[in-house]
């Protein structure tokens, strides 16, 4: 039971990913310390509302057996089916168009912020710090374009999701699992930002992110465990960057 939980939790994991992106673009944020927070708090409220009325509305169009059993798990289509009849495949067609252009455009922009910043403290690849004429990392951005063409062409859907559920939920604990080193290597350090229910909820969410992860690559052991292997294999990229940054110094 608790496995299929966690695998049934990668869809919805997935939905509110990005709820973190903000901080790509911290550096270019009017008042960071107030409106960090609040974009994070206000942008998972609202992706949760909608998600949690989105399921309310598959319950009530369509009989349990009608959402387990959904053509290729298709459920938002079936449901539309339901309400609009055979127009309903194409009205979830544009939507899907319409939220993917919008996500794509957010993510691919401020993603290679991510790379270009980490090039800039030596973390990455030279080249990846380098911007063009019009101020824009052109190198991560190519990077970037590269690694999700690949993973695209990897596998299914579905699967890509465990993959990247699993990675994502991961570092998700382990950024957690940094508060408590923070707070004893640096007690007085400024802390604008307060992590509400410290030690509690922190301690909470790491338990139950590890509990996903595990299940996750119980039940989907193939593409969790190319997702682990990738993150793996960024640790000898790490130190062979690192150390032809340390050589050219």
């Amino acid at each position: 039971m608790v496995g299929a939980i966690a695998a049934s939790m990668a869809g919805s994991i997935f939905s509110s990913d990005a709820w973190n992106n903000v901080t790509f673009i911290a550096g270019e944020i009017k008042n960071p310390k107030k409106n960090i927070g609040l974009s994070l708090f206000l942008g998972t409220l609202i992706v949760t509302v909608i998600y949690v009325c989105a399921n309310l509305m598959y319950l009530n169009v369509l009989p349990l057996s009608g959402i387990a059993a959904a053509e290729n798990d298709r459920v938002a289509v079936a449901a539309a089916k339901g309400i609009f009849g055979d127009a309903g495949t194409y009205v979830i067609a544009i939507l899907i168009m319409v939220s993917t252009f919008g996500c794509n455009n957010g993510l691919i922009l401020a993603g290679a912020r991510v790379y270009n910043t980490m090039a800039k403290d030596g973390l990455f690849f030279k080249k990846a710090a380098t911007l063009n004429k019009n101020a824009v990392p052109e190198y991560a951005l190519w990077a970037q374009c590269i690694m999700a063409s690949l993973l695209c062409l990897s596998g299914t859907y579905g699967k890509l999701l465990d993959m990247i559920s699993f990675v994502v939920v991961l570092f998700y604990a382990i950024t957690i699992a940094g508060i408590f080193k923070l707070r004893k290597d640096r007690p007085n350090a400024e802390r604008p930002y307060k992590a509400f229910g410290y030690p509690v909820l922190p301690i909470i969410y790491i338990v139950l992110a590890l509990i996903f992860c595990v299940f996750l690559i119980k039940m989907s052991p193939i593409y969790a465990g190319i997702g682990l292997g990738i993150v793996l294999l960024g640790i000898p990229v790490y130190y062979l960057v690192i150390g032809n940054q340390k050589k050219v110094d």
